[in-house]
């Protein structure tokens, strides 16, 4: 068995670099909602989705899961929110339980606003300067690292490693 391996300088190189390219263009991008639309990158993901839920309205542990955001996280972001009047909690009928989180007609403002306005920053920051090789290039790798985690984490939670598959 073939322990651990360090990586040659120039793959160290090229780590450190592109880390510092994703942080400094999530920077930009955080920065830009906050200036341009008033919110936070995770006010962002919560109006974006719940503004792709159909009728703009999902269970909470829904929003949790789509999110990949603990239970704990998304009630502390939802009463932000709710205070901000960007959303709105919904009750259950028939328990009175609050479960449910839909926009407010000032949520679906703010969202079809900053979903515009961050696609511009996007492109600015991001496609303007991509060539199309280079975009192929980075989709094609982006694609195949997200197929080999979720391969990897699919027989991870099923218990199944690639050697004991069928």
């Amino acid at each position: 068995m073939v322990g651990p391996r360090t990586l040659e300088p120039e793959q160290w190189e090229l780590w450190h670099t592109w880390m510092q390219a994703h942080r400094l263009l999530n920077r930009e991008l955080d920065r830009d909602l906050q200036r341009e639309h008033g919110i936070s990158k995770a006010e962002f993901s919560v109006l974006v989705t719940l503004h792709q839920a159909p009728g703009g309205e999902m269970r909470v542990g829904e929003l949790a899961e789509s999110l990949d955001w603990e239970k704990s996280r998304v009630a502390h972001q939802l009463t932000r929110m709710e205070n901000r009047e960007l959303v709105k909690r919904t009750a259950n009928e028939s328990s009175g339980r609050r479960t449910g989180i839909n926009l407010t007609a000032k949520g679906r403002s703010a969202a079809r606003a900053a979903i515009l306005g961050h696609a511009d920053n996007i492109r600015r920051y991001f496609f303007e300067a991509l060539t199309p090789d280079q975009a192929a290039a980075i989709h094609e790798w982006s694609r195949q690292t997200v197929d080999r985690i979720e391969s990897t984490e699919a027989t991870s939670t099923s218990g199944t490693t690639p050697e004991t598959a069928d």
